[in-house]
């Protein structure tokens, strides 16, 4: 009994917790984007995904670091006290957040796996995958769409189709690759995968944000000169027109997504495309977070015990 309801209280913080802070960026992550509007598209991609992911994380910290500990350490394992129905639809709540989540995600690797086995089937090696760095495969697909995608997360491939291959001049290639290439550097797809098992209501605005914000962040990392910036932009256009029907999977990184919502944005981006954004800003000295780390830690460390009463005071309440 007592491990039962050590349990359904873990999952009713963490429920809690989570749902508070969800809607908390829900109605605040809008504020945040106007805040950081004139950040480099790079930055403001990571920012609205730790955004994003911030009500899991949060929510798994407390439960696993307050939560847990002051249940089992302060709560008598020697009464024998019945769960009310509200920290039981909580913890069911939890749980089930847990299990969606999992199962969401799940969902996407089997059919994202579906989709690209389809895709590559009878696949040639693409020439210039032997030069491409990290050594990521590029593949010449036979299907017309996707005209060209960065798939996979474990082992990424990019694939590109015959058509994309016969459209595009050479310039207009190489920078449409280098796209590809910032997407499988920056971790996207594993990204789309975490973004899955995080799933709440209303967040779509934020997560189209945040790929809106990741497209053209892997733009400018595609391009180093306005040449190359206009090769880009049109290999965008050409792609765009290429095919009018293309099944959209959130496990992969396409050169033109389906809908092309924010298509004009890039080009317009890219044709006014300048040296200064090439500009590197000055980047966040690991040094500093670990110094906030370290304070972080002293300060629980001296206030742990009392927080651990505060905590089991107001799961006690909870639980009542």
């Amino acid at each position: 009994m007592f491990a039962l309801r050590a349990i359904a209280v873990s999952l009713a913080t963490f429920a809690v917790v989570y749902c508070a802070s969800s809607l908390a960026v829900y109605f605040g992550w809008s504020r945040i984007r106007r805040w950081a509007r004139q950040l480099p598209m790079r930055r403001l991609a990571d920012l609205l995904f730790a955004v994003r992911t911030l009500p899991f994380i949060l929510a798994a910290m407390v439960t696993a670091v307050f939560a847990v500990p002051s249940f089992l350490l302060l709560e008598p394992r020697g009464i024998d006290e019945p769960l009310g129905a509200i920290p039981l639809a909580l913890g069911l709540c939890g749980a089930a957040i847990g299990v969606y989540g999992a199962a969401n995600a799940l969902s996407g690797i089997a059919r994202a796996s579906r989709m690209i086995a389809s895709w590559s089937d009878r696949a040639k090696r693409f020439p210039c995958a032997a030069d491409a760095p990290f050594d990521v495969p590029i593949l010449r697909i036979e299907p017309v769409a996707p005209a060209m995608t960065a798939a996979g997360i474990i082992h990424p491939i990019i694939m590109v189709s015959g058509a994309a291959e016969s459209l595009l001049a050479a310039g207009e290639l190489q920078t449409a690759l280098n796209h590809e290439l910032a997407h499988v550097r920056r971790w996207d797809n594993l990204k789309k995968l975490l973004l899955r098992c995080v799933a709440f209501p209303r967040m779509s605005g934020l997560e189209t944000a945040w790929l809106e914000a990741t497209e053209m962040a892997a733009d400018d990392a595609a391009v180093s000169s306005p040449s190359e910036a206009l090769d880009l932009a049109a290999a965008l256009i050409k792609l765009s027109r290429l095919a009018t029907v293309e099944t959209h999977l959130d496990l992969t990184c396409a050169l033109v997504p389906r809908p092309a919502s924010n298509l004009n944005a890039r080009v317009e981006r890219l044709l006014s495309w300048s040296e200064a954004r090439q500009v590197r800003t000055k980047s966040f000295s690991l040094w500093y977070g670990l110094a906030a780390a370290l304070g972080t830690a002293a300060i629980c460390a001296v206030t742990y015990s009392q927080l651990l009463v505060h905590v089991h005071t107001a799961t006690e309440w909870l639980v009542r």
